[in-house]
């Protein structure tokens, strides 16, 4: 197919959550003038949950993904901790920490062996034959690893949350329910198989990891939580930035997070991009998620992570720019939570019974920031002195890649585009710069302040524009 001067639009682009789509604007040449990654739907769970008890913050949140439920539901409940000034009892936060992780293994099993490898496992088959079906029928043993590695996230979900999708238990001051010692036991159990998995999957798709060459090379900054060793850390710390050399900027508490992220709207997408504001925009870009979190990070805090972690510098100088690399980084995380999800599980004190504080009901502000597994996660809530949201601001983990997103697209394009000659081949090629991310598309589309950027064009019976409404300065 040759194309000049034309719009080519891929739509939507497949395995990835929600709807997005990619425009390419080609030149009289046929070459790339320019390309956007656009996201359209329209979610606003920040001007919906307004006028809602905190309380009921955490059981509405979790509605905004049925992919990554837990994220939400610990965010909300980390945010509404913040804002009554209660700290939830060590056992309530090794539960909702442990949640944490099995939705970790789960999402990031889920990604790469259902939507990612397929790219990679089945390179030459046309892409109604490039899925995780395919791969079932060509090696069963494999996909029947891969399915029960993420059963026992879906498991510690289950266990920990009251269900394996949308989450009831978090609230504010703790968790609803204890962990039995049965059931504890049990959880080792499966918690002792999926590492078995989780190292046996590796070694089979670690060549495939090599390829780094198969989507570009991208120069921004990162952002993610660490430890106060500068350890990878998913759940709790302290936020940090770094520049596409890896130069620490800011290392900040979370409640500070307006000082150092804005927000910026454009007119081709509902989905926001946050940049570092000291820097403005489009200079701030940074991304997020695994990548980020191990570029941000300057070790890792468990042994099989840890020498996963190592194999990779030993490959490549970090910080790891290459976009391809988040899978590889999403496979490290998979060994991180596995091991975490070992220890809080053979932690004494997991099946203590002492999982709740009370707390009064008050008015100010909250902000609960957790590592989801596509990236950071904010929700910044203010009630009045009733306890009622009156204002909600939620940067969702995948509008922080917005900006990888978008330029990685027109990167590839431009790469392989040439004289308005495209082919199926090159469309996925650009599909798997997005899918890359493993964005979580339709949960990550909220408003700036309760505005969306928007233009309407009118027009006539001939196709002719005879009006432009919107409500944005270009």
């Amino acid at each position: 197919m040759s194309q000049k001067g034309k719009t080519i639009k891929i739509a939507p682009v497949s395995r990835v959550e929600g709807h997005g789509a990619v425009t390419i604007q080609l030149d009289q040449q046929g070459n790339v003038a320019d390309a956007h990654f656009h996201v359209m739907d329209v979610r606003g769970f920040e001007m919906f949950m307004q006028n809602r008890p905190v309380e009921e913050a955490q059981r509405i949140a979790t509605r905004m993904c049925g992919i990554c439920p837990v994220s939400h539901h610990l965010a909300s409940a980390h945010a509404a901790d913040a804002l009554y000034g209660v700290d939830p009892p060590r056992t309530a936060k090794m539960l909702r920490e442990l949640m944490h992780h099995g939705q970790m293994i789960h999402s990031h099993t889920l990604h790469f062996f259902y939507l990612a490898a397929p790219d990679l496992l089945l390179p030459n088959t046309g892409p109604e034959e490039r899925h995780v079906v395919t791969l079932l029928k060509k090696n069963p043993d494999l996909v029947g690893k891969i399915i029960r590695l993420r059963q026992v996230g879906q498991n510690l979900i289950e266990a920990t949350g009251g269900r394996a999708i949308h989450p009831v238990t978090a609230q504010p001051g703790g968790i609803s329910q204890p962990l039995s010692e049965e059931k504890r036991d049990d959880l080792l159990k499966q918690v002792n198989e999926a590492q078995s998995l989780a190292t046996e999957l590796l070694p089979v798709v670690r060549p495939l990891l090599d390829k780094v060459e198969l989507l570009d090379e991208l120069q921004t900054g990162y952002l993610g939580l660490v430890t106060p060793k500068g350890e990878l850390e998913v759940y709790q710390g302290n936020l940090r930035m770094i520049d596409s050399t890896g130069k620490k900027l800011a290392e900040f508490p979370v409640k500070d997070y307006l000082k150092y992220i804005g927000e910026h709207v454009t007119d081709y997408s509902y989905l926001k991009f946050p940049f570092y504001r000291p820097w403005g925009w489009p200079k701030g870009i940074y991304r997020v998620g695994p990548l980020g979190r191990i570029n941000v990070a300057d070790d890792m805090s468990t042994p099989l992570a840890r020498e996963e972690y190592t194999t990779i510098k030993a490959k490549f100088d970090k910080p790891w720019n290459h976009t391809f690399l988040y899978h590889w980084a999403r496979l490290t995380e998979i060994l991180n939570s596995v091991e975490k999800a070992h220890q809080l599980l053979t932690d004494s004190h997991i099946t203590d019974t002492d999982v709740t504080r009370e707390f009064t009901i008050k008015g100010g502000q909250g902000i609960g920031v957790i590592e989801a597994p596509r990236g950071t996660l904010i929700h910044h809530y203010t009630a009045n002195p009733d306890g009622i949201l009156t204002k909600v601001n939620l940067i969702v983990s995948t509008v922080g890649n917005n900006g990888g997103m978008d330029q990685g697209v027109k990167n590839m394009a431009q790469r392989h585009i040439k004289h308005g000659k495209i082919n199926q081949q090159i469309e996925n090629s650009i599909e798997m710069v997005v899918r890359a991310y493993d964005p979580c598309l339709s949960c990550a589309v909220h408003a700036v302040n309760g505005h969306m950027a928007m233009r309407v064009t009118v027009k006539n019976h001939l196709g002719e524009t005879s009006q432009v409404i919107q409500n944005f300065e270009e």
